[in-house]
């Protein structure tokens, strides 16, 4: 009997300005979003060597996109099973009635902070 896929809650961090700190530097607000359904899976190799070669970032996850989902997930930060990441560039999103399963788009995720 063959494996499902089983998407997980994944966290996006939503920063917006909330004003400037004495020295002129923007201060953020965070907002934390739950987003379920979403698939976190292993890059391809090849996919791993062309992101370093091109921005000098590697690729943690390929993250499944859940269709239908409207959250911002360009320049994003992600928290995946209690770490965090950021989205590396724009999401690439398939014509959701060709796209099997329940997950219509996907972004990759370096990993950020500790």
């Amino acid at each position: 009997m063959g494996q499902r896929l089983k998407g997980e809650t994944v966290i996006l961090i939503r920063k917006t300005q909330t004003g400037e700190d004495p020295f002129g530097r923007p201060v953020y607000k965070e907002t934390e979003t739950e987003v379920a359904n979403v698939l976190v899976g292993l890059p391809e190799a090849q996919d791993v060597t062309d992101e370093i070669n091109l921005s000098g970032k590697r690729i943690a996850y390929v993250l499944g996109i859940p269709k239908g989902d409207a959250n911002k997930w360009h320049d994003t930060e992600v928290i995946i099973r209690g770490k965090r990441f950021r989205t590396i560039g724009k999401p690439v999103y398939g014509t959701p009635e060709n796209m099997p399963m329940w997950w219509g788009g996907k972004v990759s995720v370096e990993r950020y902070g500790d």
